[in-house]
């Protein structure tokens, strides 16, 4: 396999397995990117999602002999980090009033009162998010913009689907509610 450029993740687990640093190299160049693009749906801070995609790099390094990679690569490597991120969240009992405190990583629109209209809309949902009970905006977070399953959402947090579609509602209900009056703006 030495002058190969594509690897399959079968191939990538055999040589992490076998204690090959190539695997760590070649799995930071195939997914990198994509690990931090998803820990920043979460937590919209290009350094943090940077230094927690690296750990679970580093994890991954440090659990190779014993790792268990039951789905893709991909989608274990994803797993791996929304955890560490959610782990990150609950150890500094981060809030949503903290994340908009970090760095904006969109850009603006070019319409001056249409940016100002967007920032206090923004404002109103992040508020409206942070405002909900910890579990309900942890369960919406994951559904929205996680984008996870209803049973991936339960096997991770150990609540049932119904407990799910309720916490979901109600933020739905609160959201539309707080947002209601950007309807007229349109």
């Amino acid at each position: 396999m030495p002058n190969k450029i594509e690897y399959s993740d079968q191939e990538i687990v055999t040589l992490l397995k076998s204690g090959s640093e190539a695997a760590i190299d070649i799995m930071f160049k195939k997914y990198y990117t994509y690990l931090c693009r998803a820990v920043m749906r979460i937590v919209p801070d290009p350094n943090l999602s940077e230094d927690i995609v690296q750990d679970v790099f580093y994890d991954i390094w440090r659990k190779r002999e014993t790792i268990n990679i039951k789905s893709t690569l991909q989608g274990y490597l994803k797993r791996a980090a929304v955890n560490k991120t959610l782990n990150y969240i609950r150890a500094k009992k981060m809030k949503f009033s903290d994340i908009e405190k970090m760095p904006e990583t969109t850009e603006k629109s070019i319409n001056a009162l249409e940016g100002i209209q967007n920032q206090e809309l923004e404002k109103t949902i992040h508020l409206a998010i942070e405002n909900l009970p910890e579990k309900c905006r942890i369960v919406f977070c994951l559904s929205r913009m996680e984008e996870m399953s209803h049973q991936e959402i339960s096997d991770e947090l150990g609540i049932s689907k119904k407990t799910i579609e309720n916490h979901i509602s109600k933020a739905l209900r609160i959201l539309r509610k707080a947002v209601e009056s950007y309807k007229n703006l349109e």
